[in-house]
């Protein structure tokens, strides 16, 4: 499929993503939002990232700004530095999907695109952008340095003394600042599988070779956690002390419960237990995306400016929406995506409660979620599919025979069905990528999988997939 533009930014193959329409879309960026004090540009791993950002860097200079190339540092890290200088900021990366892909995100100086931003840009598509004297490069290696000591700030150099952590660095952009970070809060690191190939990890579809090879980690070297991101680090992944997975939205739970947020901004595939915790005096549900998540966080600050609000995803990225209070200093408020703070929260609140990672969790009303995708799989097709589900309710009835009785139906984003035995099943075209994401909600981690992979079975056979 052509590339994409949408509030995720631009995304496509790689040999679709061309000087001219890379070139088009950041011109397009510069002339329909706001751009401050000039354009920080950052990039992730993949082996594309550095020409993309060399012709993003171009356009912009061509266009009489100045620009920060702050080379490769995770998403957060970028748009963190742009916000506290008040300019603009491109990221060239892919996140999770595959290496022949990639794409690009767009900040103004206040964060990520909205979605009036997205309508803007592609109206101001083809616009001509008058010639101005260059703009002047600099080049920015260390913004991320104060990535690292935000963190190191916030939880104190002793938050994870002693700790035996996992670090999976992949390729992850975030790899030897998240060593840094943990290293500064005096956990002893051990550094595992780094990656000169690409790997596209998705820590909302961990797949069971990794999941094995995660528990194995534990086992063998005593671990209390293994940590790992995404590739461009908006995105957090974190195993308990035996290996297995903590789901992205149980991460966001335990993150905003130890900063004391009391307003929670999330999609609708977040974990239901939230309505069950009394921790929260709100809980407002979104559509998947962050830009939706964001656009609730700023209503919800509309209506009570000392809230103390957060937002996160299902994939467990996490918006710190005001001003928190770490164990040992300042945590600002940063409202974008981010991998690195739940992380940490749940680590530090578990150390400090004396306490496993599985045990915070076992703490947590027992429901439990799962997810997982169908690469490679057409939008129309895969979009024509979920109209059919969601117009027909003979057709919606015959496909959820094999799993049990409709109580429930939501269309807030794609088809999010209650079932009589208290599961959930919902389904969902990617927005960003050619993937078909399916999410189960469950009493117990293995009712939520049995349901999951008789789910993704019976929609791959639906849509031509043997």
């Amino acid at each position: 499929m052509p590339p994409k533009f949408g509030t995720s930014g631009l995304r496509g193959r790689v040999v679709d993503l061309t000087p001219g329409l890379i070139g088009a879309h950041v011109a397009a960026f510069l002339t329909a939002c706001p751009t401050g004090t000039g354009l920080f540009v950052g990039q992730d791993l993949r082996p594309s990232s550095g020409r993309i950002a060399a012709e993003v860097i171009a356009t912009a200079r061509a266009a009489g700004l100045a620009v920060r190339d702050c080379g490769a540092l995770p998403t957060p890290a970028l748009a963190m530095a742009a916000m506290a200088s008040g300019a603009a900021a491109v990221m060239v990366t892919g996140s999770h999907i595959p290496a022949d892909r990639n794409g690009l995100k767009f900040y103004t100086p206040t964060g990520e695109i909205t979605k009036t931003d997205e309508a803007a840009i592609l109206a101001a598509l083809g616009t001509p952008v008058p010639p101005r004297p260059e703009g002047q490069l600099t080049p920015a290696p260390a913004v991320a340095g104060a990535y690292v000591a935000r963190y190191v700030t916030a939880f104190g150099p002793a938050a994870l003394s002693g700790l035996r952590l996992g670090l999976y660095e992949h390729s992850s952009v975030a790899r030897d600042l998240l060593h840094a970070i943990l290293q500064g809060l005096g956990a002893k690191v051990l550094r595992l599988a780094r990656s000169d190939s690409f790997i596209p990890v998705d820590t909302e579809a961990v797949d069971p070779a990794t999941r094995a090879t995660l528990a194995a980690w534990c086992r063998d070297h005593d671990l209390a956690a293994v940590l790992s991101t995404d590739g461009d680090a908006d995105r957090p992944m974190l195993t308990d002390g035996t290996g297995q997975v903590i789901a992205g939205d149980l991460l966001g739970v335990l993150t905003a419960r130890a900063l004391g947020a009391r307003v929670i901004c999330t999609p609708v595939s977040s974990n239901s237990l939230l309505d069950q915790l009394p921790d929260f005096d709100a809980v407002t549900r979104t559509k998947i995306g962050s830009p939706f998540v964001i656009a609730a966080m700023e209503a919800a600050r509309a209506q009570d400016p000392a809230a103390k609000i957060v937002g996160f995803e299902a994939n467990g990225g996490f918006l710190l929406g005001f001003d928190a209070a770490g164990p040992a200093g300042p945590l600002p408020a940063l409202r974008t995506r981010d991998a690195v703070l739940p992380l940490l929260a749940p680590l530090v609140a578990a150390r400090r409660a004396g306490q496993s990672l599985a045990a915070l969790c076992a703490a947590l009303p027992a429901r439990v979620t799962a997810s997982d995708r169908l690469t490679d799989m057409p939008t129309e097709a895969s979009a024509a599919f979920l109209a059919h589900l969601s117009q027909e309710g003979a057709a919606r009835a015959a496909f959820l025979a094999r799993f049990g009785t409709e109580t429930a139906l939501d269309r807030t984003d794609g088809l999010r069905i209650g079932l009589q035995d208290g599961r959930v099943l919902h389904l969902r075209p990617s927005g960003n990528a050619p993937e078909f994401r399916l999410y189960t909600e469950a009493a117990t981690a293995a009712a939520a999988q049995e349901l999951l992979a008789d789910a993704m079975a019976a929609v791959a056979a639906a849509l031509g997939r043997n």
